[in-house]
């Protein structure tokens, strides 16, 4: 039974009576997931708790406290500034908590890992399925939450704790984080079959502006990367159409619908339905994708273990960032730096240095 909240409280510090709050860890890990979801009923249900037990849990928790943890509105909830607190905390006590059951878990079977990662969405689509598939069955008693989010988001949630793993583009702001490169990554335009655009060697993305798409979702961290883009240049995307994945977006441009815009890894997968592939030679367009953690000694063994499985050679299907036949092979390379001096020449002749050559500033995933 809890105690009243008048006793949990005394003016003086030095008070030797004063009462010792104890934190639940299902209550901690429930505020946690209850952050997460926007909704106490959201987090009842990750939690695997009833809707009134999880009320209740809260409830008891923020009147042991003697503070309101989340701010109640219509549309759910959001932690207050002392709910912050305590989520900071609590992801740094079951950080911990996960260390000490990983590397205990050579000694006690049947102890499971959780690892979280945070991944932009080449990454999760194109090179991480088949690395964590692989290190899975290697690791039975490992389970992994896998988030898409833009690479802002991924350094934000691995800073916070919400995330022991990121995979991000390289250009961002990575201060306070340990790094090491992952995978290249080159974005291309796929048309349709015969479309005047497929017989270009290479584009820069000011020069598809005016051509309709298919698209991912709009909550995907590369529609935001490419809309990003598109606004810096005065002219949004025009969208036919948004798909899910790569394979179904290079289906419908198969199909004569419109232009897309994926990685080379997912265009060269898609080839035999007949698309141009043609590599955009924006410099965001070329990325160095790079895993990124807060302190590595300081992960779970499962996650350093997971770690050391994402650097190794050979791993997946794609080769590694420092390995012959990285994705942006020689061919491309080259296609971008005869379009981009042709494009620097057509430019001194105009006079206008905007022409032929697009956006060169650092994108957004």
């Amino acid at each position: 039974m809890r105690e009243p909240l008048h006793s949990r409280h005394c003016p003086n510090r030095r008070c030797a009576n004063a009462p010792t709050v104890r934190f639940d860890l299902t209550d901690l890990r429930l505020c946690l997931l209850v952050a997460d979801a926007g909704s106490i009923t959201g987090g009842a249900e990750r939690a695997h708790l009833t809707l009134a037990s999880a009320s209740a849990r809260i409830r008891g928790l923020e009147e042991t406290l003697g503070v309101a943890l989340f701010e109640r509105h219509r549309q759910g909830v959001i932690p207050s500034p002392a709910g912050r607190a305590l989520l900071a905390h609590a992801r740094r006590v079951l950080a911990q908590i996960e260390q000490m059951r990983g590397e205990l878990g050579e000694y006690a079977a049947g102890l499971k890992g959780n690892v979280r990662i945070a991944s932009n969405t080449v990454a999760m689509s194109e090179f991480l399925p088949d690395l964590l598939g692989a290190f899975l069955a290697n690791h039975p008693n490992v389970e992994i939450s896998l988030r898409e989010q833009t690479s802002p988001a991924v350094v934000q949630a691995v800073l916070e704790g919400a995330a022991d793993v990121g995979v991000v583009s390289d250009w961002i702001e990575l201060t306070g984080l340990e790094t090491v490169p992952f995978r290249q990554d080159r974005l291309v335009v796929v048309t349709p079959p015969g479309h005047a655009l497929a017989t270009r060697q290479a584009l820069n993305f000011i020069d598809v502006l005016d051509e309709e798409f298919i698209g991912l979702p709009e909550p995907s961290a590369l529609a935001e990367h490419l809309d990003g883009h598109a606004k810096q240049a005065g002219r949004p995307l025009r969208y036919r159409l948004r798909l899910r994945d790569f394979d179904s977006l290079c289906r419908a441009v198969a199909a004569g619908a419109a232009l897309g815009i994926v990685p080379l890894n997912a265009a060269r997968r898609c080839a035999t339905l007949g698309i141009g592939i043609v590599p955009l030679c924006d410099p965001w367009a070329l990325r160095t994708l790079v895993l990124c953690v807060r302190e590595r000694d300081a992960l779970p063994v499962h996650a350093r273990q997971l770690l050391d499985h994402l650097q190794a050679p050979g791993a997946d299907t794609g080769p590694p960032f420092d390995t012959p036949g990285t994705p942006d092979t020689p061919d491309t390379h080259e296609a971008c730096d005869t379009h981009q001096t042709h494009g620097v020449r057509d430019a001194n002749a105009s006079g206008n240095p905007n022409i032929a050559i697009g956006i060169s500033k650092n994108g957004t995933t």
